[in-house]
């Protein structure tokens, strides 16, 4: 036969029965119990000191003293297959440890004894002895204060179609929970990226009319560099994101739904009462349904704990006490870990930007904006950009030593400005140097130019020009030359003398050497062909 339990309310009525006088047959057949079983309870609430006057009006007390003595007793002495499991104890326990399930241990027991292994008793041993399968207690968390706290976590509502003949992609819903009213918002996505989190809760805050104090979400890695059940280590991205909203981050425990379990819940909530059963031609218009959807049902619902509406509660007693909402949406930052180069340049998302000559060689974050690109040396700024495309370049010729940032910047009114302050004919030889298209091309000609007045001082160099652009030679190898022989100070040469009339020249060639040389030989003219 087997084993039934017998209830208090069944012991109870035992009690209450036998104080009237009643006889353990007459007991039986009124509450469906064995003789037996009649016999063990009233035999212990005589051993309880229990009379029969007592027992009439048994309190709950006394009542628990009688079952405590019947059950007790009550298992016995265990079986064989119980000694069985005792003597592969050890074997049972590392079969546990190795991750194997309890049948495969079944099997094995089975298999290794040679003997037949009850599974129940083998489930009960396990779980009474080893402490396999026993279920962990929990507590349950106190709601805290009006508008402190929300609990956010994504999850798999279904897939979407959203072009005729497309492929099904998965839908997941970020969820926002106000931990005091209940009341949630819901955010469509096809992606748990961080930058899809940071646009859920950006909703959620205008949906909610301003930011909670407390953000509670799991240990997800799009927003936890690194896990920890004490101190989460965040990424700066998400960093950056809390301390612009003003919000603080509660990072729950790995794999413990516990520690965001209002939350938690409230997925598979959204999954069966709003997603199931709909059919939606595009995410947008899902995303207005389920706003839709938080406000007239979600919102308006009796609450299965609080017993509440949520919406009238967060109305009436959260709203008001949230930090202010946001103006406009936030620009989410990338950051970049790079090495200032030689070139003056660092490369952040496929585009150069120009940092100071005293940081060549020095690793550097940069933070990239929508609008604009900051560079940090040692958490100092150092250098602020606007955003340039893929393939585009951000240069400040004040990054550059002077020497070379008219060169660098192909600056060639820069070059010519320099020169003329070394003096008027200098600046105007150089002008004649960079004259015409293309003028960058020649820009060394005019630094070989300003290295000769380096050289030589500006007073030789500026005779020199004059003379050079008298005789209408720009060429700067010229000017060098002339410096090297001291012949800026020479007297500008007159007009070339005509020769005169009938002279006649000592190693002048006859006008014969010059006439056309005949390529072919004149045929007669009585010639056959």
């Amino acid at each position: 036969m087997g084993y039934r339990e017998v209830f208090v309310v069944e012991v109870q009525e035992v009690l209450r029965q036998w104080g009237l006088g009643r006889g353990l047959r007459g007991i039986s057949r009124s509450t469906g119990l064995d003789r037996k079983t009649v016999r063990r309870y009233v035999a212990a609430a005589v051993e309880a000191g229990l009379t029969r006057e007592q027992a009439a009006a048994a309190t709950d007390e006394m009542v628990g003293l009688v079952v405590e003595a019947v059950r007790v007793g009550s298992p016995g002495e265990r079986g064989a297959s119980w000694r069985l499991f005792e003597e592969h104890r050890g074997a049972i326990e590392k079969w546990l440890e190795q991750g194997l399930t309890l049948t495969k241990v079944h099997e094995l027991l089975k298999r290794t004894t040679g003997q037949p292994v009850v599974y129940r008793t083998l489930h009960r041993f396990a779980r009474e002895e080893l402490g396999h399968g026993k279920r962990r207690t929990t507590v349950r968390v106190a709601d805290g204060k009006p508008g402190e706290a929300v609990e956010v976590d994504f999850g798999l509502v279904g897939r979407l179609v959203e072009e005729e003949g497309g492929e099904a992609r998965k839908v997941y819903a970020l969820v926002l929970t106000a931990a005091y009213s209940r009341h949630q918002y819901v955010y469509l996505t096809h992606r748990q990226t961080l930058e899809e989190l940071v646009e859920g809760l950006e909703r959620g805050w205008s949906f909610f009319g301003g930011v909670f104090r407390v953000v509670v979400l799991d240990n997800a890695r799009t927003v936890v560099a690194q896990a920890d059940p004490c101190g989460a280590r965040l990424s700066g991205r998400f960093v950056a994101y809390a301390q612009e909203r003003g919000f603080v981050v509660d990072a729950t425990r790995v794999r413990r739904p516990q520690d965001k379990a209002k939350v938690e819940r409230t997925v598979q909530y959204v999954q069966r009462s709003f997603w199931q059963g709909e059919s939606f031609r595009s995410l947008q218009e899902g995303q207005e349904a389920a706003e839709k959807w938080c406000r007239d049902v979600a919102g308006r619902r009796i609450h299965g704990t609080t017993r509440k509406r949520p919406v009238e509660v967060f109305e009436a007693e959260e709203k008001a006490l949230l930090l202010p909402a946001p103006e406009s949406r936030y620009d989410l930052p990338s950051f970049l870990h790079v090495t200032v180069q030689r070139d003056h340049h660092v490369t952040a998302d496929r585009a150069l930007y120009s940092v100071p000559t005293a940081y060549i060689g020095e690793e550097v974050t940069v933070r990239l904006d929508r609008e604009l690109v900051r560079i940090y040396h040692r958490g100092k700024l150092i250098k602020t950009h606007p955003r340039q495309p893929p393939g585009g370049r951000s240069t400040d010729e004040g990054d550059y030593p002077p020497e070379v940032a008219a060169y660098a910047m192909r600056d060639t009114d820069t070059l010519a400005e320099k020169a003329r302050r070394a003096g008027a004919h200098v600046g105007r030889y150089a002008e004649r140097l960079i004259e015409g298209p293309l003028p960058w091309t020649r820009m060394r000609q005019v630094y070989r130019l300003l290295g000769l007045v380096e050289r030589y001082g500006c007073s030789r160099v500026d005779q020199a020009c004059a003379r050079s652009l008298d005789l209408d030679v720009v060429d700067v190898m010229r000017i060098d030359r002339m410096l090297a022989r001291a012949l800026e100070a020479q007297p500008t040469p007159g007009p070339t003398r005509p020769w005169r009339t009938g002279t006649v020249l000592r190693f002048a060639r006859p006008e014969s050497d010059f006439a056309p040389v005949r390529k072919w030989k004149e045929m007669p003219d009585d010639d056959p062909l």
